[in-house]
């Protein structure tokens, strides 16, 4: 079987074979973009562009209505915390962030509570999972804040204090006696 070889021209015209057409092109398209600001850089106030900036300390975009933010665990209404340690949550999470160790409950109506709940907001990926799958609505994700920066990775690893600081009472019912049920009978 013989092998065809294919010649192929050089580009003709120096524009072509230089790097230095191109280099040209792009630093004409940054100094474009240079003028359009001019007001802004030379005398400290917003031109008028169609380039969008933030001075983003002073000024702060507004989260979209759908934001999830942070996590919060809720409390009953003798104010322990709503969660029975069931798993769900850790089950579900995609990231593996969530992490739970039972113990036994005092109240003879709540099998085991969780002796420690622990979060790590640098491994979540705000999927909202562990708050679809949790059956007693103990886990939120509606406070409307966003993780902070942190220097030490201990300190984005929420226990469940700091999420119970951030919960309130919660009014759902649990085992399926809510209102949708009563209007049905």
């Amino acid at each position: 079987m013989a092998t065809t070889v294919k010649i192929v021209d050089r580009p003709a015209g120096w524009k072509r074979q230089s790097y230095l057409w191109g280099t040209v092109q792009g630093l004409r398209v940054t100094f474009g973009h240079f003028l359009r600001n001019w007001p802004r850089n030379l005398l400290g106030r917003r031109a008028q562009s169609d380039i969008v900036t933030l001075a983003y300390p002073e000024e702060k975009r507004a989260y979209p209505p759908r934001n999830r933010g942070l996590h919060r665990l809720m409390k009953r209404a003798d104010g322990q915390v709503r969660c029975v340690a069931c798993m769900m949550c850790p089950t579900a999470c995609p990231a593996h962030c969530i992490s739970i160790v039972p113990e036994e409950s005092e109240d003879a109506r709540i099998e085991k509570r969780p002796r420690i709940f622990q979060i790590d907001e640098l491994r979540c990926v705000v999927c909202g999972l562990c708050v679809e799958a949790c059956p007693c609505d103990a886990i939120r994700m509606d406070t409307g804040m966003h993780a902070w920066p942190t220097i030490r990775r201990a300190d984005a690893i929420l226990d469940k204090e700091e999420l119970l600081s951030r919960g309130e009472i919660s009014s759902a019912t649990q085992g399926g006696a809510g209102l949708f049920w009563r209007e049905k009978k």
